[in-house]
């Protein structure tokens, strides 16, 4: 019998708000875990443009606990160290579209909503080899992020 990850939110909102979730996403856990800690608590809109701008390589994400031999950029507002982590960005904008769509079928007014909980959890690792030569292998396996965002309304 195969046993199946269950899934299930971090976090308890009360009141009115939307939420998304991207399941097993092919993304750095390491690089989401930073990626959501700086878009946390940000307007929508404020956030959208800040990723965008991180896609773009124009702002930098400041790296506060995966920091470890990464150099500093210029501009942050917050820390020194910082890097430009494009595909988690790419992909906490998928599930952030998917959270905006769900506020909007809910009713809410998209002005004025605020990311109150954005995290990235580790997910499966997807096991594979890389050929070597002699006829050997090494392990390559690839890591996965479940990545969790709620939106609330603020005024």
């Amino acid at each position: 019998m195969i046993k199946m990850p269950k899934y299930g939110y971090s976090a308890e909102v009360e009141g009115p708000f939307a939420r998304a979730f991207g399941k097993e996403m092919r993304v750095s856990p390491k690089h989401a875990m930073e990626v959501c800690r700086a878009i946390r608590g940000m307007k929508l809109t404020v956030a959208k443009d800040y990723l965008q701008d991180v896609v773009k390589k124009k702002k930098a994400v400041p790296y506060r606990r995966h920091k470890k031999k990464i150099a500093h950029r210029g501009g942050m507002t917050s820390g020194d160290a910082g890097q430009y982590p494009v595909k988690a960005a790419n992909a906490i904008l998928e599930v952030l579209a998917n959270a905006e769509a769900n506020a909007k079928y809910k009713g809410m007014d998209e002005e004025k909503l605020r990311i109150v909980h954005a995290s990235a959890q580790k997910g499966i690792t997807i096991p594979g080899f890389l050929p070597r030569a002699f006829a050997r292998a090494t392990p390559f396996s690839k890591p996965t992020s479940n990545i969790e965002i709620i939106l609330k309304e603020v005024s």
